[in-house]
């Protein structure tokens, strides 16, 4: 069984679509845009079979999880009609499992992240709480050395100041700030086209479960503990 790779002509194909942003272009380039397409949906389908190795994803296929090339422009002051990257992400199944596995292939710019980008306020207040009464589990998390290695830190916006109902002196109030909890992993171009990739974002994405496992289990709890 060959080993799935990503090949350096989708990285190009992208390249010249940022050199070329509009649709007449496009037009002309679809067919290689299909092409390079069918190789992404083929490592997206590879990566996917690797991450139901150690979780439980509801999207369908490779092609499923895959995002438009087309942006929306409607509401957008940026007129540019295409994105200039592979970009997609996969659902955890089941309402009980929480966080989200996405990434972004793009040259000099590839990341593959997991996390809550924009919690609504009920959930945000179940974490923000948790955190108040005891913030040593998802420190002892952010501190592993498998959390360090692989993300460095946590990321994600945050307010300047203690979020209103909260104590500055709390032990976790760093942590408080947090209006999102993003986990990020970069890599280099030549990292994303090399044949070992699959397993490094195969390993990436694994990593997030024990901030995913806290996160499920803080947000599938109610106040009674049930």
């Amino acid at each position: 069984m060959s080993i799935p790779v990503l090949p350096a002509s989708t990285f190009d194909f992208v390249r010249e679509l940022k050199n070329n942003n509009n649709r007449e272009w496009f037009a002309l380039h679809k067919e290689v845009y299909q092409h390079e397409l069918g190789f992404v949906e083929s490592f997206a389908d590879a990566l996917l079979q690797e991450l139901n190795i150690h979780d439980v994803i509801e999207t369908p296929n490779g092609k499923k999880s895959l995002r438009r090339i087309y942006k929306d422009t409607r509401f957008s002051k940026d007129k540019i009609p295409f994105k200039t990257c592979w970009s997609g992400g996969f659902r955890r199944a089941g309402k009980y499992r929480r966080g989200g596995y996405y990434f972004r292939f793009e040259p000099g710019n590839s990341l593959i992240v997991g996390g809550f980008r924009g919690p609504n306020p009920a959930d945000l207040k179940l974490i923000r709480d948790d955190i108040a009464f005891d913030a040593a589990p998802l420190q002892n998390i952010l501190n592993s050395k498998t959390f360090i290695d692989t993300f460095g830190t946590l990321q994600g916006e945050q307010l300047k100041t203690t979020p209103k109902g909260y104590d500055a002196n709390n032990d976790g109030i760093e942590l408080l700030r947090y209006k999102q909890f993003l986990l990020i992993r970069r890599f280099t171009d030549e990292e994303v086209l090399h044949e070992n990739f699959i397993k490094e974002a195969s390993i990436t994405f694994r990593n997030m479960r024990p901030f995913f496992d806290y996160m499920s289990e803080v947000l599938a709890t109610d106040i009674n503990g049930q």
